[in-house]
Parts: C-alpha cells; structure tokens; sequence
C-alpha cells in the first residue's frame, strides 16, 4: 500500500491512479457481483492476458480494494473478491453505470 504523502493531493486524482485503468474497472464490475477464481475474470474480460489480469489484481490487492482468499485444497484454490474499501466503490461503478446507459440512449435517439 502507498503512503499518504506518496497520493496526489486532489482526491480525483486519488481515485484514478488507484481504479483508472480500464481493465482494474472491469475486475472491480465483476467483484462487485460475487467473488471470482482467476480463470474465470481472465475468460469474461475479452483480450486481457495473464500478465495484466496479474499486475491489476496484484496491485489492487496492495491498494487494499480486494481481497486474495487460498482454499487449503489439492490443487490449491483461489478466489478474489471485494474488500469492505473495494465494495465502498459501488456507488462510483453505479454512476458510471447509469452515465454509460443515459449516453447510449442519447446515442439511439440522434
């Protein structure tokens, strides 16, 4: 996790280093949902490699917005899902949600 003084003073700015990539968004809209082994976000999310499903989830987890939770289990089982920081962004995937559905409709009445 970063120190304080290591974020950028504006808090949008805050927020966008820590979920501004198009790819930790839509792992984060999946969480938000129920939680997910790795192969199943790396299937749902079209073209996202191994390498970057990776990082983003690594890095999402030092910035504490999800959680890593390992099944004692042969083979080993692995499930991500949101931390109580994480599922306090649902109100931000929601706004993005309904401007995304409101900007479409716009789109189809033109």
């Amino acid at each position: 996790m970063v120190t304080k003084s290591e974020l950028p003073q504006c808090p949008v700015a805050t927020t966008v280093q820590l979920i501004g990539s198009k790819r930790k968004l839509l792992i984060i809209r999946n969480l938000l949902v129920r939680p997910w082994r790795f192969n199943e976000l790396q299937k749902s999310l079209d073209g996202i490699s191994q390498k970057v499903l990776t990082d983003s989830l690594r890095s999402m987890e030092n910035d504490g917005i999800i959680k890593r939770t390992v099944f004692a289990e042969v083979p080993p089982r692995v499930e991500y899902s949101l931390s109580e920081l994480g599922e306090s962004m649902r109100p931000i995937l929601k706004a993005m949600e309904e401007f995304g559905n409101e900007y479409k409709n716009q789109i189809d009445e033109k």
